[in-house]
């Protein structure tokens, strides 16, 4: 068996942590992706499905844009 990458031994492997800040803004991403949904569903009454899709369209456009902030991000390092 062959490996294409060289693996570091587990002595000297740095954990990745995750920052306070970061945790707060996925949980307010995650909150605000299912308030629209709750607005959608409660407030314009759209129907279930359209709620489910408009609040998973908004939710994939902010992985998107987490995704480039990222990989702009490390690249500027």
């Amino acid at each position: 068996m062959t490996v294409d990458q060289d693996v570091l031994p587990e002595s000297e492997r740095t954990p990745q942590q995750v920052s306070t800040a970061e945790v707060v803004g996925y949980a307010t991403a995650a909150a605000g992706v299912f308030g629209w949904f709750l607005f959608g569903l409660l407030v314009q009454r759209q129907g279930f499905v359209d709620s489910v899709g408009e609040s998973a369209g908004a939710a994939f456009g902010l992985l998107l844009a987490v995704s480039v902030i990222g990989t702009l991000r490390r690249n500027g390092e």
